[in-house]
């Protein structure tokens, strides 16, 4: 049985699940995020991860259902011990704006605690396109820091952590 817990985001009850990418669903939602990232973010700086990158990787996702319908995912990849980097946050276009994004991304930050994640990073657009996604998680606590991992200075990116 899928792991599922219940959230609610602004007029939406979602249900929010660990997904395991097999639904078509959820692999065209990656598909659509790695085809929109790439229309707006040249290839050298998109740093979006198609659904069997994910896979490979070992990143976890949870896709939120409202009603039988996908309303957004979001993807947790772990390295090291104990930090994780947040991948893959999208929400549809017909739940834009009803709080989903923030519930998956607070989803993602109770499982990251409860598997000794410690510290949780990401890298996302410094466009105009991508102000939403930053003013986000700057609402949840997190704060501008320099490239990690194996990224490296790119005036198309922003880089973002926080302490769990």
């Amino acid at each position: 049985m899928p792991e599922t817990r219940r959230a609610y985001a602004r007029t939406v009850q979602l249900d929010i699940r660990l997904d395991d990418l097999s639904g078509s669903a959820t692999r065209d939602l990656v598909t659509a995020h790695v085809a929109g990232m790439l229309a707006t973010t040249p290839a050298e700086s998109c740093h979006a991860l198609d659904a069997d990158s994910l896979v490979g990787k070992g990143a976890l996702l949870w896709s939120a259902w409202a009603d039988g319908e996908l309303a957004g995912i979001g993807a947790l990849s772990p390295w090291g011990d104990d930090a994780g980097e947040l991948k893959s946050m999208r929400v549809t276009e017909a739940f834009l704006g009803r709080g989903v994004g923030r519930a998956i991304l607070r989803h993602i930050m109770g499982e990251a605690r409860a598997r000794g994640i410690r510290s949780l990073w990401l890298e996302t657009g410094s466009g105009d396109d991508f102000a939403a996604a930053r003013g986000l998680y700057a609402s949840e606590g997190f704060a501008e820091c320099a490239p990690f991992g194996t990224y490296t200075a790119d005036p198309l990116s922003t880089f973002m952590t926080r302490a769990l």
